[in-house]
């Protein structure tokens, strides 16, 4: 990767500087919407959990079509968010993301009026194309709004944290609309939060004519990368109910494969690539990338059989679920705004986020001590605290960097890049996690006659295997970002980016 010297510590801050950007006198209520449409986005991943059972005696579909009401939006999200990115770069941020909130509630609204499953599944995926459009435009409004080093590392803070914290205020809130109103709800909230982010932005947000240099869309270069994304996602979400030796799984895994590498061809011989390779052959971005594809991989350790074992173990209700993983969530913002607002600006991220995934790696390793006997409070509280400390501490400060110095007409892409690791590093730990909780059980009964009591160790077997595995993928990104990240402070070169919305 291609090496410049370290930056300097800040950009300047000059009266022009501030005067090219048209959102700045209004940046922090800009933040608010912002933050509520990145909120409605992430805690749909995982706010219908909770909801299928009651969706399913309700609408009366069976075992096999329950996880596609997940795999639905993760496939069509995950997918085509290189190219949600992309528009937004070509047709204006503020127009994105205004028409990815609006569709986000029409098809929420469609979703929670479901009567049966096709229709509930049509919803999904169209929640996840909307929620592609929005979620790099969300991100590449943060990036061209704050560019001032110290508002910019408290923002992104603030987002990094509800990167990180959504999927499990989702779990909280599925819970309580679930078990106090319906599971239509779960579907229907997001119109609230469409609905309110969708007025604000609108008076708030300006609309600038794009410059005669924009981008063009890479046809060939959006077919493969959407196709390979597809492809990817659909055979991990297989690799969950089928084996992984089943050509459902295998084979679509080796066609995303196939199809990246032609991407990346078209990418390095295109005039006008969707996705320019200066931007993830950047070293710091580089190791910020692949941060957030780790921390996705090793999350999903904590929500998924965390949640497990706290309802069929513990015997916790969805509502006392939420709460459980409040504490998380809460470290994680300290941490979260901390490491973006005190030390980035002060040390840079190379020592935040491996440290960060090094903690989460501890608090994954304590977790795994977990037995038959064990309490929340002895067993469960304090290792979420220190999990959601090490991820505040890694995430907010990669995000940060992924997206710093990027030209303002790739800010979209580059958003969308951050999505896009976080999301396929997601499906890969669903299925991955999964299946090695499964082997870890099976072995665990193998040769033994099934007791109630039997039953429940094989299943927090699974579930510590499970969080080794995920700390040892934390261990591996601590590594990897270690290596990839320079040392001290990344900032932009040169004047602030101007805005191109």
């Amino acid at each position: 990767m291609p090496e410049s010297p370290t930056a300097t510590v800040e950009a300047p801050r000059s009266v022009a500087a501030h005067s090219d950007n048209p959102h700045h006198s209004r940046r922090w209520l800009i933040l608010v919407m912002i933050g509520i449409a990145q909120l409605m986005v992430v805690l749909d991943a995982t706010i219908v959990n909770i909801a299928l059972p009651s969706a399913q005696a309700d609408l009366g579909f069976s075992n096999d079509a329950r996880q596609w009401v997940v795999t639905a939006y993760a496939l069509a999200f995950g997918s085509l968010l290189l190219l949600g990115g992309r528009v937004g770069d070509i047709f204006g941020r503020k127009y994105a993301f205004l028409v990815g909130l609006a569709g986000f509630a029409v098809v929420s609204a469609i979703g929670g009026a479901a009567n049966g499953i096709e229709m509930l599944l049509v919803s999904r995926a169209a929640q996840g194309v909307f929620g592609a459009l929005l979620a790099p435009a969300a991100l590449s409004l943060l990036t061209t709004t704050f560019t001032d080093p110290k508002e910019r590392g408290r923002a992104f803070g603030i987002f990094g944290a509800i990167a990180g914290g959504g999927a499990a205020v989702g779990l909280l809130l599925g819970g309580v609309l679930t078990e106090y109103l319906d599971w239509r709800w779960c579907m229907f909230v997001n119109i609230i939060f469409a609905v309110v982010a969708f007025v604000g932005s609108y008076f708030l947000l300006r609309h600038e004519p794009v410059l005669g240099d924009r981008p063009k869309l890479d046809v060939p270069g959006t077919l493969t990368a959407s196709a390979g994304l597809f492809a990817l996602v659909y055979g991990f979400a297989n690799a969950e109910s089928h084996d992984w030796s089943s050509v459902s799984v295998w084979g679509f895994l080796v066609a995303g494969v196939v199809l990246l590498g032609m991407f990346v061809r078209i990418q390095m011989t295109t005039a006008h690539p969707l996705l320019p390779m200066r931007i993830v052959l950047d070293r710091d971005r580089g190791g910020a990338y692949a941060a957030v594809f780790l921390l996705g991989i090793g999350m999903f350790a904590i929500f998924l059989f965390l949640t497990f074992y706290l309802q069929q173990n513990l015997r916790f209700t969805p509502i006392e679920s939420g709460l459980a993983f409040l504490p998380m969530v809460g470290a994680l913002m300290l941490s979260a705004t901390t490491a973006t607002t005190v030390l980035l600006p002060r040390i840079g991220a190379r020592p935040l986020v491996p440290t960060g995934m090094v903690i989460g790696a501890g608090g994954l390793f304590w977790m795994s001590q977990i037995g038959i006997t064990s309490t929340y409070a002895d067993g469960v509280l304090f290792p979420l605290m220190v999990m959601g400390l090490g991820i505040g501490l890694a995430m907010a400060p990669a995000m940060n960097v992924a997206t710093l110095g990027v030209d303002a007409h790739d800010a979209g892409v580059a958003s969308a890049t951050v999505n896009t690791m976080q999301q396929i590093g997601g499906s890969i730990g669903t299925a991955l996690l999964s299946t090695l909780a499964a082997d870890a059980a099976t072995s665990f009964l193998a040769g033994k006659q099934p007791t109630p009591l039997l039953m429940a160790e094989a299943a927090i077997d699974s579930y510590t295997t499970a969080f080794t595995w995920a700390a040892f993928i934390f261990l591996a990104g601590a590594v990897v970002s270690g290596a990839l990240l320079r040392s001290g402070v990344q900032t932009v070169r040169g004047s602030a980016p101007a805005v191109h919305m």
